[in-house]
């Protein structure tokens, strides 16, 4: 039987943040150990670990909530750090997918956080792994599950030369799209859980610019064109401004549109998207470097949580679970948004107790499915990007998003409906309220954008 007096122990796998958000859900109940593949830098730094981390990221409103409920002050050490809370859409350019420019309302509540991947990484590791309730262990492997298809009791890993296993009450995967999960389940015996890949063949070239000195002066906003699926191939870019004076600057394409690795080139291909304003802002700007390039942008899915069968002692969080198209900003609002789950069910049930795994599992599950459906309601309908294509249902569902956007647009009522759903703060049926729905009925209050809304004193700032 269980010892009752004694701490439970939970070896997550990864410091991912992920697993650093998971680590610190559980500190409070359990004794926490982190396995970590590579090692870790002290500072902020790119690392093989987070093959994303050179391309824009930001934390929607959702996320930045629970980060500070996971971790109450962090997003204050972030700013700190030369980060920057921005208001949507007061502090934002973007064109939505369906070619709508937003205004740019002042109304809404919802804030950003906006720093580069490093950087948060890097506030998150020093507060984090300086708990004393926290094992870290880098250059180190993990290899298999002990136990067996009922019960999981520990993680096989490997060290140097040595191979050894760490028991745990709970195992939690947070190794990420890597994940080796399915086949170790199937090695248990277990059977395969269902997946699905919606794969838009969207490839990432970013570059990193010095911002123009009177822009980073006056806090430029962001400036956003989203990928249109229905003109392929859709073509994207974004200007993030971050720490230090600099802009990240990420562009993109799915098959046939793709941006290359060639910094000539990079320039000319942000010139020749649906609206030119992100190569206008540029092609006089200082690059930084060169052009990192990726192509690991799938939305892939595993369904864990409908599996018929399920060891205890065992969950898969973050993007081990669910990857999504980087594109739409969600995968770190998710990974809190799972972490705030695991505690809050953790808070009514011992981690020993059976089922419990189970439960956290499906807890896990639902931030996962509002991002999902997002994410995939948009690249299904790119050419090719799965095996069946998007059924009646999700065509009408596609068809009233982009007339919840063009509402959202021209109305401060429908674009905070439109927002609390994209920020994840509010589930989708928060689109179907009378905030959105009185503005779809009797029009926009204001015509629709023909342009991007920079402000004369914005564009002098870059544009001479």
């Amino acid at each position: 039987m269980h010892d009752s007096t004694r701490r439970p122990t939970v070896v997550i796998i990864g410091a991912s943040a992920t697993g650093l958000f998971a680590a610190a859900a559980l500190t409070a109940s359990a004794d926490v150990t982190v396995i970590e593949r590579d090692a870790l830098p002290d500072g902020p730094q790119d690392r093989r670990g987070v093959p994303q981390a050179r391309h824009a990221h930001l934390v929607w409103s959702g996320g930045v909530a629970a980060f500070d409920v996971l971790l109450p002050g962090i997003v204050d050490d972030v700013i700190a750090r030369g980060g920057r809370l921005v208001h949507i859409m007061g502090d934002l350019v973007s064109r939505a997918p369906n070619e709508v420019w937003f205004r740019r309302f002042l109304s809404t509540h919802h804030r950003n956080l906006v720093c580069s991947r490093k950087l948060l990484d890097a506030v998150l590791r020093d507060r984090i792994l300086a708990d004393g309730r926290l094992t870290l262990r880098q250059n180190t492997t993990a290899v298999g599950l002990q136990g067996d298809a009922t019960r999981i009791t520990g993680v096989r890993v490997r060290s140097g030369d040595d191979d050894i296993t760490l028991a745990a009450d709970l195992v939690i995967d947070a190794s990420g799209r890597g994940s080796r999960t399915p086949q170790w389940l199937e090695d248990l015996g277990l059977p395969k859980v269902p997946e699905r890949r919606v794969d838009a063949g969207l490839a990432y070239a970013t570059r990193l610019f010095r911002a123009p000195h009177e822009a980073a002066r006056i806090g430029f906003p962001l400036v956003n064109v989203q990928a249109n699926p229905a003109n392929p191939p859709g073509r994207g870019g974004i200007i993030l401004p971050i720490e230090d004076d600099q802009w990240i600057v990420t562009l993109c394409g799915t098959r046939g549109g793709e941006p290359t690795s060639d910094p000539d080139a990079f320039v000319d291909f942000a010139l020749g998207l649906g609206d030119p304003v992100v190569g206008e802002l540029i092609k006089n700007a200082e690059p930084l470097g060169g052009v990192a390039t990726t192509r690991s942008t799938a939305n892939h899915r595993r369904y864990y949580e409908k599996a018929k069968r399920w060891p205890d002692g065992f969950v898969v969080l973050g993007d081990a679970m669910a990857g999504y198209n980087p594109v739409y900003g969600h995968g770190l609002t998710v990974a809190a948004q799972c972490a705030l789950a695991v505690r809050h069910v953790l808070r009514t049930v011992p981690v020993t107790a059976p089922g419990t795994a189970r439960r956290l599992q499906r807890a896990a599950a639902r931030p996962v499915a509002a991002a999902w459906a997002l994410a995939v309601g948009q690249d299904a309908f790119y050419p090719g990007a799965s095996d069946t294509p998007p059924t009646g249902a999700e065509r009408l569902l596609a068809g009233f998003v982009d007339r919840a956007v063009e509402a959202g647009a021209a109305n401060p009522r429908a674009l905070g409906a439109l927002l609390d759903v994209m920020s994840l703060e509010k589930p989708a049926t928060r689109l179907f309220s009378p905030d959105m729905l009185l503005p779809m009925i009797f029009g926009p209050k204001k015509p629709r954008l023909q342009g991007p809304p920079l402000s004369e004193a914005e564009r002098a700032t870059v544009i001479p």
